[in-house]
């Protein structure tokens, strides 16, 4: 990790290392080039033509050729779900109903505190859940049950009518069992064993099997993350999801021992993850630098972990005022507050996706805690939110005036439309006023 010390000569290594902040393209990580992007764009818009214009079979065709892997049909069916359940581990299948729980009565609680459909002097809103949105899940080698729950729950308990889920199938053609498990504990409607751009195309146009959805949920890597760009428009997409984040803000009060691994766990998503600590402490910086290097001995994704520990920034300032504007310029995905008196600075923190609060663990959030996983990257958290029920629920105005009322509207609205140039809005008032 590289080690800085002071405000000024940290805020500029923060720019030139933080993914959306600086010189780097937004949501794409660190060291992803323009020409890369370019080159990746070319291909990601010929798949999102081809499957619109081809369906199904342009479908079973990119499998075959981009994945290798030869499908004997697109859905999963009813059989494969059940025996999911005969395989996964019955304690990973407990472990599963107890975090699907937990992000539930948060959802909940979070609708509840949203205003609701109101009509009021002929003005009022209408709020209505999505009719039917897709989910998409990383897969194909690996397995992330959870992020099924973080996407899927949210929009069920907005009271979207329908849920799509599609995810890369194994070498066999199977989607793994955990998958499956999750998505039938969420409440997935249909599931596709379909990836990358192509999975995303299906979503946003639909195809002979595949029914175009109205909004476009989850992660993936940057060939998904490209396809939701293009395909914004046609539907709604959540959010262009990047590599992970963690900024770590702590005092000399901290423990090095858990600076370390949560900056470890986070390190261990992709070698492109950004990792930070912000301390106040040089003894403390020094620590977790050894504490880094211990941890990391004999872990099964070390290499990875490695790659992107190097990359990762820690910055000694003078107090925690230059900490938490550090963290406000960052803007990261993840926060965690290891200082004394950490809920006083809760409210100083504009912009992360979401914070943790003293030795209160990152990972609680990646699984059990409650709110989604699904969060801001690369910068975005200066702007948007984690995923959460408000984002499958939409508001329609509604405007049902009283004669006396829109007549005495109506001279204002007639100034302003003759004072545009529009003379036939002016007309249609007019006339209703004789």
């Amino acid at each position: 990790m590289k080690v800085v010390k002071g405000f000024q000569s940290a805020k500029r290594l923060l720019a030139r290392e933080v993914p959306g902040y600086g010189e780097y393209i937004p949501f794409f990580g660190r060291g992803v080039g323009r020409s890369q992007v370019i080159s990746e764009m070319r291909v990601v818009s010929e798949i999102l033509s081809v499957v619109r214009a081809k369906g199904d079979s342009a479908l079973f065709e990119y499998t075959r050729r981009l994945d290798g892997i030869e499908i004997g049909s697109l859905e999963v069916n009813k059989a494969e779900i059940s025996d999911a359940y005969k395989v996964v581990d019955k304690e990973l299948i407990s472990a599963l109903q107890y975090a699907a729980q937990r992000v539930r009565e948060f959802q909940s609680i979070c609708r509840k505190k949203l205003a609701d459909s109101f009509l009021r002097d002929g003005l009022g809103r209408l709020v209505s859940p999505l009719d039917r949105v897709g989910i998409y899940i990383p897969g194909g080698t690996a397995s992330y049950p959870s992020t099924v729950l973080m996407t899927a729950i949210p929009a069920r308990v907005a009271g979207v009518r329908e849920i799509i889920m599609t995810t890369p199938p194994n070498r066999n053609g199977s989607v793994n069992p955990a998958t499956l498990v999750a998505a039938d504990i969420a409440g997935v409607d249909r599931i596709f064993r379909i990836g990358g751009a192509q999975a995303i195309a299906a979503l946003a146009f639909g195809t002979e099997s595949v029914p175009k959805v109205d909004k476009i949920c989850g992660p993936g890597n940057i060939f998904v993350v490209l396809a939701k760009k293009m395909v914004f428009g046609a539907v709604a997409v959540e959010s262009l999801a990047g590599p992970s984040e963690v900024v770590i803000v702590a005092d000399e009060s901290a423990n090095a021992e858990l600076c370390a691994a949560d900056l470890i766990a986070q390190a261990e998503h992709d070698t492109q993850a950004f990792v930070a600590l912000i301390t106040t402490s040089l003894k403390l910086a020094k620590t977790v630098v050894a504490e880094v290097k211990r941890q990391l001995q004999g872990l099964q994704r070390e290499p990875i972990i490695r790659r992107s520990i190097a990359k990762g920034v820690i910055a000694v300032v003078n107090d925690m005022d230059e900490a938490i504007e550090l963290v406000n310029l960052c803007a990261p995905e993840h926060v965690s507050l290891m200082v004394n008196g950490a809920t006083d600075y809760i409210s100083r923190i504009r912009n992360a996706g979401c914070i943790f609060v003293g030795d209160t663990p990152v990972v609680l959030g990646d699984y059990v805690a409650g709110p989604s996983h699904v969060l801001p990257t690369g910068g975005s958290a200066r702007f948007s939110s984690p995923l959460s029920v408000e984002d499958f629920l939409k508001t329609t105005s509604v405007i049902a005036l009283e004669r006396e009322v829109w007549k005495q509207l109506g001279e204002v609205a007639m100034v302003i439309a003759e004072a545009e140039g529009l003379a036939g809005h002016a007309r249609a008032m007019r006339i209703r006023m004789k």
